[in-house]
């Protein structure tokens, strides 16, 4: 410790100045021309950054780096554009989703063409199934030390939270009163928990893109079964699970899950099943946009991290229920 207080000591302008001053060569010039490098000195620091600045526009204007990109895009708090290999592999992610998905649909459009109910029970069934393989991962890396998201675990808690009670009203409806329908929901999401762990692990941004693929069908098909039924949906009493969970309970989970809002922005009013489903619906919009914006690395904010954030994530522009029908096209 006296080592270390002394040697800054030795080296401060005071000791310079002494130091100076017990040289055979001291004189009043030697002081002056001293204190005139010095001041020198502080003038070419001072330079130095104005020029580095200066000079490192000149060249963006004149020569375009491949640094000089990521650079802009980090300056405005934006992602790097992809590249022409990396544009590939996520087209090549996005198609082997696409199919995944398409061929699922075309399996419950078979089975299930006019038995609503069941086929929600099915849908989700699956729909929390990667949600549950998201935060094992996240837990299995932060176990080995390589990566902590605290806000991912807690975001894709409150979606696994979300979908329960939307599997919860199924079954109230009677959606899981067939064992066939129980046992293929079943299967479907045991294979479906292993596939989306080891394509979270290999990419998670391609389990993301499915995992937006599966909730975009979700609001489609509650869309459709709204404009055909809301009639008769108006004249049912709701569910009482579905009145508890959005009226009753504590709703931070709620809010948790809807990272493109802000908490507190969205309050249902349950009074019969076209409500319910109005806002099982909304909820699967809303874990679209999440997955949508958990694809870019590092997007995903709790809503409630910050109370002076305005949004929980940086979006597109266009929303889920403008792109529901366009993703499996």
């Amino acid at each position: 410790m006296a080592v270390a207080s002394f040697l800054p000591s030795i080296f401060s302008p005071s000791t310079n100045l002494l130091l100076l001053r017990g040289s055979r060569s001291f004189s009043p010039t030697s002081i002056a021309h001293f204190h005139s490098r010095r001041r020198r000195r502080r003038l070419c620091k001072v330079r130095a950054t104005i020029l580095r600045e200066n000079e490192k526009v000149a060249v963006e204007e004149t020569f375009q780096p491949k640094t000089s990109p990521d650079d802009h895009n980090n300056n405005n708090n934006e992602p790097p554009p992809p590249g022409s290999v990396e544009k590939w592999v996520i087209k090549l992610e996005q198609s082997i989703n696409i199919f995944l998905t398409d061929s699922v649909i075309k399996v419950l459009d078979t089975l299930y063409h006019d038995r609503d109910y069941p086929r929600f029970f099915v849908l989700e069934t699956i729909a929390r199934v990667p949600y549950f393989a998201f935060i094992s991962v996240l837990h299995m890396y932060e176990s080995f030390g390589w990566w902590r998201k605290s806000e991912y675990l807690k975001v894709h808690f409150a979606e696994s939270w979300n979908e329960m009670h939307h599997l919860l009203i199924m079954e109230e409806l009677g959606g899981n009163a067939w064992w066939f329908d129980r046992f293929l929901a079943q299967h479907i999401a045991i294979f479906y928990y292993f596939m989306t762990v080891f394509m979270y692990a290999l990419s998670p941004r391609m389990a993301y893109h499915l995992s937006e693929c599966v909730e975009s069908h979700a609001f489609e098909t509650y869309d459709k079964f709204i404009k055909e039924k809301g009639d008769e949906l108006k004249k049912l009493a709701p569910s009482k699970v579905a009145v508890k969970y959005y009226t009753e309970e504590d709703l931070y989970l709620f809010d948790e899950f809807q990272t493109a809002r802000l908490p507190n922005t969205r309050r249902p009013i349950i009074q019969n099943m076209y409500d319910v489903f109005m806002n099982i619906r909304d909820d699967e919009a809303e874990h679209c946009k999440t997955m949508k914006a958990c694809q870019t690395h590092g997007n995903l904010r709790s809503p409630h991290a910050s109370e002076d954030d305005d949004l929980g994530c940086t979006l597109p522009d266009a929303g889920c229920e403008e792109e529901a029908s366009l993703i499996l096209r």
